[in-house]
């Protein structure tokens, strides 16, 4: 065990003071049955942590984000920390009296302070896929510090990494305090699985692959975290009033999580087309001669995009789910801003329109709206994408390059659902198994492209000085100066 789990354990063998060591707002302190399991888990998390956390940074001094209350005095302070003594907290947003359940068969009875027990596998299982979430990111990104483009990407990533292990904690509190032993061991086995690890891999395909290169993080958190917003989202609906509250707190941290992404892609573009323009090179595809100046050249970022938004929406499932219609109806997981949507909320006699590939074309069909959940929320993921993208768009409009970055469609590179079986290319053409086979790769990353971007990851550790292939950012950190020192080497 290491020194920091030991000195952990010599403390929680005594009388520990929660609220300082795990921020909290869930009375942690008078619950001894939770305090007991905490003191079994927290010294094999900081263990996870040490070994799976971010590799070669554990005794550097990080400017973090700590959240050590809801209420706006206590969401966010800033000082500089070591990682493995970072205050992972456990914070639910604030009760809401007399809440009902907005949706499904309770819809109008009061939410559940306890787990229902015709629920309780249901929502144990919802509960153990978006753990396991939160510490497969860390997996992936655990070697990212070390090629970091400035100190205040670094950082960033940084910050990212403990807030998805304050994820994580979040989850486990739940799975701890609601059910039982099983909760326990379940508990237990979010540490031991490791990400695309080929004997105990993490529960998601998304989550098994690897992040090598800096564009792969900021696609992964405008992408993944992405779905991860439209799952909270959804999880936030929940009729288990627990749950509801952790996913509401967690969405403040998770929309860092997308920023990071959206404007970590969004400063790539902006380099690679004032680079471009400084050197007079008016052709996108010409990316041999955009290379040469060090940047990454747009139709590499399409390709990186489309792979990583093929790769997210399959995390949505199958667009026709019965799980999915059985967890709506049960009141345990909802839709997209719930609330908002003009209907009955229980759907029992409408419909809704699914894309599918039908006598060698693709229609939309009305199937019945409660089957349809995931397929509704995939809808409103493309559409939040979207927004994304507008706004990298601009960029190059902004700088008079022809380009426009574009979602690929929705059959493309699918391994889940309706699409499936199909070899689909981006504008939706329909090919046997051999043409993908060969024509690939004019929609994703070649290997080429994959060393070509590696290669060009070198760290970069003077605060104030940048990569060659990426754009500082507006503004600083906490509104921190440009050549603020975000970690200490």
């Amino acid at each position: 065990m290491s020194t920091t789990s030991e000195s952990l354990s010599a403390r929680t063998a005594d009388a520990v003071d929660y609220s300082a060591l795990i921020p909290n707002n869930v009375e942690l302190n008078s619950d001894r049955a939770l305090k007991r399991a905490l003191e079994r888990w927290q010294p094999n998390f900081l263990g996870w942590w040490k070994e799976m956390g971010p590799d070669g940074f554990q005794e550097n001094q990080v400017y973090l984000r700590t959240a050590v209350g809801v209420d706006k005095a206590g969401w966010a302070k800033f000082d500089y920390v070591k990682m493995p003594e970072y205050r992972w907290g456990i914070l639910l947003a604030p009760k809401e009296e007399n809440r009902t359940i907005a949706f499904g068969k309770h819809k109008g009875e009061p939410v559940w302070q306890e787990v229902p027990g015709e629920y309780r596998a249901m929502l144990r299982r919802l509960i153990v896929i978006q753990g396991d979430t939160e510490p497969a990111s860390v997996e992936q990104q655990r070697y990212l510090g070390k090629t970091a483009p400035s100190l205040y990407d670094m950082r960033n990533l940084f910050q990212v990494n403990v807030e998805e292990g304050r994820h994580l904690w979040a989850m486990v509190y739940l799975l701890q305090k609601y059910f039982g032993r099983d909760g326990r061991e379940e508990a237990e086995e979010l540490l031991q699985r490791r990400s695309g690890n080929a004997d105990s891999p993490r529960i998601l395909g998304a989550f098994n692959e690897k992040t090598p290169d800096w564009l792969s993080l900021f696609m992964f958190t405008q992408f993944t975290d992405r779905d991860g917003k439209m799952q909270l989202e959804s999880l936030a609906q929940s009729g288990f009033d627990p749950l509801s509250r952790t996913c509401r707190f967690m969405l403040m941290e998770e929309s860092f999580h997308m920023f990071t992404g959206q404007t970590g892609v969004a400063r790539t573009i902006e380099q690679t087309c004032a680079s471009m323009n400084e050197a007079g090179i008016t052709d996108p595809c010409d990316v041999e001669a955009v290379r040469a100046l060090g940047v990454i050249d747009l139709p590499t970022i399409q390709r990186k995009a489309n792979f990583h938004m093929s790769v997210s929406r399959d995390l949505f499932g199958a667009e026709v789910s019965t799980n999915a219609a059985n967890a709506f109806n049960a009141g345990v997981k909802g839709r997209f801003h719930e609330t908002q949507i003009e209907d009955d909320h229980q759907l029992t006699n409408d419909t809704y329109p699914v894309l599918r590939h039908k006598d060698g074309a693709f229609v939309k069909q009305d199937v019945p709206a409660l089957s349809a959940i995931n397929a509704r929320l995939l809808d409103d993921y493309i559409n939040d994408c979207q927004r994304g993208i507008d706004r990298w768009n601009k960029v190059i409009e902004k700088a008079n390059i022809d380009f426009t970055i574009k979602q690929p469609h929705k059959a493309f590179n699918r391994r889940i659902g309706e699409f499936a079986d199909l070899h689909v290319s981006t504008d939706g053409e329909v090919m046997d198994a051999q043409t993908w086979t060969d024509r690939q790769y004019e929609w994703l990353p070649t290997e080429a492209d994959l060393k070509f971007l590696v290669d060009l990851m070198h760290p970069v550790t003077a605060p104030g000085e940048f990569a060659s292939w990426i754009a500082p950012p507006k503004v600083g950190v906490n509104q921190q100066p440009g050549d603020f020192e975000y970690v200490r080497i």
